[in-house]
């Protein structure tokens, strides 16, 4: 297996919708904009872009129309569920992957046994890097920075973590202790700063569907040890980064492409669009961003 490690900004992809299909243009334009901006990765079928309400042909649309407008790009897909038997049909329904993303199983709430056995598992079925994918407030569970450093020190092609539990102390923690060669990437926007300038390797980020230039501006200015205009760029986004999580991601993401006239502005259910104050709010945070 060639070592894939993953560092940079990494964009968690919205999946467009248009009359209730998923709209292939404003999909493949989204790419290429990222590929325009100097993205260093790209992330579909994560969370962000609405997965679990995608069908499995819909799902290998989004990946095929990703690789063909990101030629050379690495693309994390998203492949985790809440079991192991369903999280290995859907990593061999998406075979372009060069990475899968695997969320912490979901509603279940194994123990740390449980999570150990359940990342060996998936890792051993496939010779692809596996990223684990921590984020307490969706799964409902924790993956500790002990049983993330166990699997990171045993299991090969276990090769990253994105971090989005919001602990410091947790994630600090992988990063101080952590094998040469995994990486370790913020999953909230907010803590780039916090967590690149202590040694985390990059973030798989929402702003940057927005911002993609100013994101990679403020992941480059943090690997370089610009500090200055590190902090220059993590105050400029900073209200960009609120305003993304004020609805449950990705309502206001969404209502932000739609005013940039990126995609419609349509989820699907039980997602709904924006409320009226949050819009009003996206619009406001936009105007600033560009003034």
């Amino acid at each position: 297996m060639k070592p894939l490690i993953l560092k940079g900004c990494g964009t968690a992809l919205f999946t467009p919708f248009r009359d209730g299909k998923v709209d292939e243009a404003a999909m493949a334009a989204t790419v290429r904009r990222q590929v325009e901006a100097g993205i260093h990765f790209l992330v579909p079928l994560g969370t962000t872009g609405e997965t679990p309400c995608l069908s499995v042909a819909e799902r290998q649309r989004v990946l095929e129309i990703t690789r063909e407008n990101a030629p050379g790009k690495t693309l994390l897909v998203g492949g985790g569920t809440n079991s192991l038997t369903a999280t290995l049909e859907s990593m061999a329904q998406l075979p372009d992957a060069d990475a899968y993303l695997i969320v912490v199983p979901y509603y279940n709430k194994p123990n740390q046994t449980g999570l150990y056995e359940y990342y060996k598992a998936v890792a051993g079925s496939t010779d692809k890097p596996i990223v684990i994918y921590n984020v307490p407030g969706r799964t409902g569970d924790n993956i500790t920075a002990e049983t993330t450093l166990r699997l990171a020190e045993e299991i090969p092609n276990i090769v990253a973590i994105k971090e989005a539990s919001g602990n410091y102390k947790q994630i600090s923690e992988i990063i101080r202790c952590k094998p040469e060669g995994f990486s370790v990437l913020s999953g909230n926007d907010d803590e780039t700063l916090s967590l690149m300038a202590t040694g985390a390797d990059g973030v798989v980020s929402v702003a940057s569907n927005v911002a993609p230039k100013e994101m990679v501006a403020l992941v480059e200015a943090l690997q370089q040890d610009d500090m200055v205009k590190a902090r220059a760029y993590h105050h400029l986004l900073s209200p960009l980064f609120k305003a993304l999580f004020i609805e449950p991601n990705p309502i206001p993401g969404k209502a932000a492409m739609a005013r940039l006239g990126l995609m419609q502005n349509e989820l699907r259910l039980p997602l709904v669009p924006a409320s009226a104050r949050t819009e009003e709010l996206i619009n406001k945070t936009l105007d600033e961003l560009w003034k």
